[in-house]
């Protein structure tokens, strides 16, 4: 009997997925399906359908639909992603639900009302290459409709996908172009968080065989990065699609979706290696931050981690610091709750009206957005600082407030590194939590080990639980990771409490000199100075360190600080130690 022919047929087809699905479902299952079905039924069902799309597969954040032609499949994804546009205007970022949308032409197999083959394969890659809200078409969608319909497209070159063996050329279709013949590159919608490309680095040594080198580390890059949840990080696919072409940055910055845009480039010389790296800002062109690293070729590998570990731990406060200046320069009443947290973000520490400032952004934030991880593990940060600087009495209620906030933080957190150590460094420091407290911030550092603070606030916390040596590697990789960090002074008191922690009272009172070299008011560095030249028998410096910190913050006493650092002084004779000290240097009862 002879075999059962396969059935066939040539078919246009759209695959659509839903941009951040898994966080829908992480924060709100139950509203995110009851969302995802408003969806299908009022709006992707109905608009396909109008042009002829059957949906022949669902999955729990995509659709499978196919079309009788390219045209209606185009038609029918820009309606969609326009009504979705519309729907999304007066939403927060949080709140909205956004499409990728892939389109392709190709033959598919026939399995009841399933279909299979290259051409659903080529379509799903398509989707992935799409920005959110955008639509991807292929080549061969393309040569269909570019002069039947007048479609704005933008060449996105020849694009490597997974489980396809050759490249494929894509076309990315202008979701807002109107009717009327569109050209040159068109303004992507830019992501509610902070994004950046990272462009293949250029091999300018001339030989071909440090091409895996190059492309590897732009790889490393790029994965490295995306460990920063705040930020949006274009795939390899996307950004690779440069390689060998000269471009304007501002014109990948239009074209990717992009506020920054990191490039870089590779020189062998003998048997060393050069590699500079430059973070720029899309829209004007502008260099926020630029390094070279040298090396020797037989270190490749290892010079490869160093130059990744050293490129993103600057690249983040870069980013952050562009950011917060970005929502500074906002109209007030255009700041959103992500705004507003950058905005808190710029001066959380250094006076006391700008700490009140910042918490009453942060309280902002949060009604805006009452599951916002990052404002709560703020907000409770803030908290603490009013208590470490002595701006509020050790009885006060804000700080049942901040201890409250850090456990919201942990809660919502999941897995944001950001709000994870910011919970655990005011679980443990205000509110006495040492092992909950730490383990928030190794599970901070295990999602992103490149965060400057978590390192330091993680030093701090081991200290108190007297693991020094931690403690100063912590340290040591918090300054490694942002050697100018602007709040570097509270990294450098971190090393004084390891080190007076463990009797080397000396090196505790040279780091307090350090942190105050940069802030001379400093009331943390200016006690523990204090403290580790009395034990010292160091009066004179002892002296001057109690009397300049009464100029600073003139309440506070033995009494007062007692009650304040047995909270994470609870190992024994860590608070006696302390105390010692200050009662040696003149600090009043």
């Amino acid at each position: 009997m002879a075999e059962e022919r396969v059935q066939r047929r040539l078919a246009a087809i759209l695959a659509a997925d839903v941009v951040g699905y898994s966080r829908f479902m992480e924060t709100d299952p139950v509203g995110t399906v009851a969302r995802l079905k408003a969806l299908r039924n009022q709006v992707f069902e109905p608009l396909t359908a109008r042009f002829g799309g059957r949906i022949f597969k669902t999955m729990g954040d995509g659709f499978l639909v196919e079309f009788p032609s390219a045209f209606d499949a185009v038609q029918g994804a820009l309606e969609v992603q326009r009504e979705l546009a519309t729907r999304n205007a007066d939403l927060s970022a949080q709140e909205r639900i956004e499409l990728r949308i892939g389109i392709s032409l190709g033959d598919v197999i026939i399995e009841g009302d399933d279909l299979y083959g290259n051409g659903v394969n080529v379509a799903v890659r398509m989707e992935g290459l799409a920005p959110p809200g955008g639509i991807c078409i292929s080549s061969n969608v393309y040569e269909h409709v570019r002069t039947d319909a007048e479609f704005g497209f933008e060449d996105m070159g020849e694009q490597l996908v997974k489980n396809i063996d050759r490249p494929i050329q894509a076309w990315q279709l202008r979701v807002d172009a109107p009717t009327g013949k569109a050209s040159g590159p068109s303004a992507m919608p830019l992501s509610d968080k902070p994004s950046i490309a990272v462009l293949p680095f250029t091999n300018m040594s001339g030989d071909p065989s440090q091409d895996y080198f190059v492309d590897g580390l732009a790889e490393e890059i790029i994965t490295e990065l995306s460990r920063f949840r705040w930020f949006f990080v274009v795939a390899r696919n996307s950004s690779f699609a440069y390689k060998g072409r000269a471009v304007d940055v501002r014109l990948i910055g239009r074209q990717l979706g992009v506020r920054y845009v990191l490039e870089g480039g590779v020189r062998k010389s003998g048997d060393r290696l050069r590699i500079t790296t430059q973070l720029i800002e899309a829209a004007t062109g502008n260099h926020l931050w630029a390094e070279k690293f040298d090396g020797q070729l037989a270190d490749v590998f290892d010079l490869q981690d160093k130059i990744t570990e050293g490129v993103v731990g600057a690249i983040e406060p870069s980013v952050r610091g562009a950011e917060i200046e970005r929502a500074s320069r906002k109209r007030p009443e255009n700041l959103d709750a992500y705004d507003l947290y950058l905005r808190a973000l710029a001066h959380p520490y250094y006076s006391k009206a700008e700490n009140q400032q910042a918490v009453e952004f942060l309280r902002k934030a949060i009604k805006l957005d009452p599951h916002y991880a990052n404002a709560y593990g703020l907000a409770a940060l803030c908290i603490f600082w009013q208590k470490a600087s002595g701006w509020t009495p050790p009885t006060d209620p804000t700080i049942a407030d901040g201890i409250q906030m850090a456990k919201v933080a942990a809660a919502e957190a999941r897995n944001e590194p950001q709000a994870l150590w910011m919970a655990g460094a005011v679980m443990a420091l205000l509110g006495g939590d040492l092992t909950g407290g730490l383990a928030l911030i190794e599970r901070s550092l295990s999602i992103n080990p490149n965060s400057a603070n978590a390192c330091t606030f993680g030093s701090i916390v081991h200290a108190y639980s007297g693991d020094d040596k931690r403690a100063i590697a912590l340290c040591e990789r918090s300054m490694r990771l942002s050697p100018h960090d602007p709040f570097a002074d509270i990294n450098m008191v971190a090393f004084a409490i390891a080190h007076f922690m463990a009797d080397r009272f000396d090196q505790a009172a040279a780091w307090c000199d350090k942190a105050l070299q940069i802030r001379p008011d400093y009331p943390a560095a200016l006690r523990w100075k204090a403290a580790a030249c009395g034990l010292l028998g160091r009066d004179l410096e002892s002296g001057h360190a109690v009397q300049h910190l009464h100029k600073v913050s003139p309440d506070e006493t033995v009494a007062t600080l007692t009650r304040y650092y047995a909270v994470p002084m609870q190992k024994p004779g860590y608070l006696n130690k302390f105390i010692g000290g200050l009662r040696k240097a003149g600090m009043p009862e």
